[in-house]
C-alpha cells in the first residue's frame, strides 16, 4: 500500500503534489478495500453509492476512495449536506487513532479540505516579504493533517468541515505570528550594537536622519531621551527611511518599527497615537518587520 506519510517526491507546488498522490491512492486496492470496510461498519456505504451513481468512471461502481471523496465534494465542492459532515465525521474518528488507518482516514481528509486549505494559503500570502504560496500551503497542509488527528473536530457541535478550517487557519496564524517575532529579534539586537565615536561627517549624517525621521513621523512628540541618539538606532532609521522611500513600507510601517526600536514607546501608548489597539500593532509591527527584512535582502542581491 502507498505509503501515505512519505509520499514519493513530484514535480509542481504543494497541492499539485496532493492531487498528484490522490490518483495513485485511487488506484491502489488495499486503500479501496480499507474504505469500502469503512464505509460499510459506519454503515454509510448505500448513502455514498447513491451519491455517485450518476457518475460514469468506473470506479464508481466498487466503493474506495475516490466515491468518497466526491461524497465529501458535491456538487460545486463545498462541503454541503448531512450526508457529508456523517462521512467526515466518520473519517475524523478513525483519523484519531493510532495506527495506519489513522494515517489514511487524515489523508483523505486533507485531500476533502485541499479547496479550503487553498483559500487559507492565499489569505495568508503577503505582496511584500514574508512566505511564498507554497511555503505557506506546505504549513497549511500540516496543520490541517495534524488537526485532523488531534481528534477534537468530530465531537464538536456544528459542521465538521468549518471546524476543521477554523482550528486550520489558527494554528497557520500563529505559526507566522511566531515566525515574525522571531524575525524582529534580529531588530532588536541592534540595540545591544557598541557605539564608536563619530566623526564630524557622520554627526552631520546623523542631523539629517534626525531631520528626516522626523518630518516623516519616525520620531514620536516629546523630549528625545539619549538612547536615539546612537549609531544602532540611526542606522535602523535610515533603513526604515529607505524602505520607505522605495515603498517597501507605509509609513505607518515605519513608526510601528522606530517607535519600538528606537524609542521605545510602549505598545499600548503607540496603539492609542495611532487610533487603534495594542495587538493590532503588534501584528502591524510584526508585518513591517518582514517587509523590511524582504526589503534588506533584495537591496543585499542587487
Amino acid at each position: 500500500m502507498l505509503d501515505v506519510q512519505h509520499p514519493a517526491p513530484t514535480t509542481g507546488g504543494i497541492f499539485h503534489r496532493l492531487d498528484a498522490e490522490w490518483v495513485a491512492l485511487c488506484a491502489d486496492a488495499a486503500v479501496q478495500a480499507a474504505v469500502a470496510d469503512w464505509l460499510v461498519a459506519d454503515r454509510l456505504a448505500d448513502d455514498v453509492a447513491a451519491v455517485t451513481d450518476d457518475v460514469t468512471d468506473a470506479w464508481v461502481h466498487t466503493l474506495g476512495p475516490a466515491p468518497l471523496l466526491a461524497a465529501l465534494r458535491p456538487g460545486d465542492g463545498h462541503l454541503t449536506d448531512e450526508l457529508t459532515d456523517a462521512v467526515l465525521r466518520a473519517l475524523l474518528r478513525r483519523a484519531a487513532g493510532r495506527d495506519r488507518s489513522a494515517t489514511l482516514a487524515a489523508r483523505i481528509v486533507v485531500q476533502a479540505m485541499i479547496p479550503a486549505a487553498v483559500r487559507i494559503t492565499r489569505g495568508q500570502v503577503r505582496p511584500f516579504g514574508g512566505r511564498s504560496f507554497d511555503d505557506i500551503g506546505h504549513m497549511t497542509v500540516a496543520a490541517l493533517f495534524e488537526v485532523a488527528r488531534s481528534g477534537r473536530i468530530h465531537t464538536r457541535p456544528g459542521r465538521p468541515a468549518a471546524n476543521l478550517a477554523l482550528d486550520t487557519l489558527r494554528y497557520v496564524c500563529a505559526e507566522l505570528a511566531a515566525d515574525c517575532e522571531a524575525r524582529a529579534e534580529d531588530l532588536a539586537a541592534a540595540e545591544d550594537l557598541p557605539d564608536r565615536s563619530p566623526g564630524p561627517a557622520r554627526m552631520a549624517e546623523a542631523a539629517v536622519v534626525r531631520a528626516a525621521a522626523a518630518a516623516a513621523g519616525l520620531t514620536p512628540a516629546g523630549p528625545a531621551c539619549e538612547a536615539e541618539a546612537t549609531s544602532a538606532r540611526l542606522e535602523l532609521l535610515e533603513l526604515v527611511l529607505d524602505a520607505m522611500d522605495a515603498g517597501a513600507l507605509s509609513p505607518a510601517d515605519g513608526r510601528a518599527i522606530a517607535w519600538h526600536y528606537t524609542a521605545a514607546v510602549p505598545d499600548t501608548e503607540a496603539a492609542a497615537r495611532a487610533g487603534t489597539t495594542a495587538g493590532a500593532w503588534q501584528r502591524r509591527r510584526s508585518r513591517a518587520v518582514v517587509r523590511l527584512t524582504a526589503a534588506l535582502q533584495l537591496r543585499c542581491a542587487a
